[in-house]
């Protein structure tokens, strides 16, 4: 199996997308983490709406997942 410079280009590429959906959410967690424990502290029963803000940004990294195997699979 030969590998060419394009495959080399799309791991990178598929490396860069992945890594950016981890470090988005992680970015957008840490502020929705210390909200909702200030909120959580207060009154105990908004929890299960806390915890359901602080799983939406879960789908950044799902995306740049599903993006690098594209890449990766030479889909586009």
């Amino acid at each position: 199996m030969v590998i060419t410079s394009a495959d080399a280009l799309l791991a990178v590429a598929a490396s860069i997308a992945i890594a950016g959906g981890l470090i988005g959410t992680g970015m957008a967690q840490q502020g929705i983490g210390a909200a909702g424990m200030g909120i959580i502290a207060e009154k105990p029963e908004k929890f299960g709406q806390v915890l359901f803000f602080f799983v939406i940004p879960e789908t950044l990294w799902i995306i740049g997942f599903i993006l690098g195997i594209i890449l990766l699979l030479h889909v586009i």
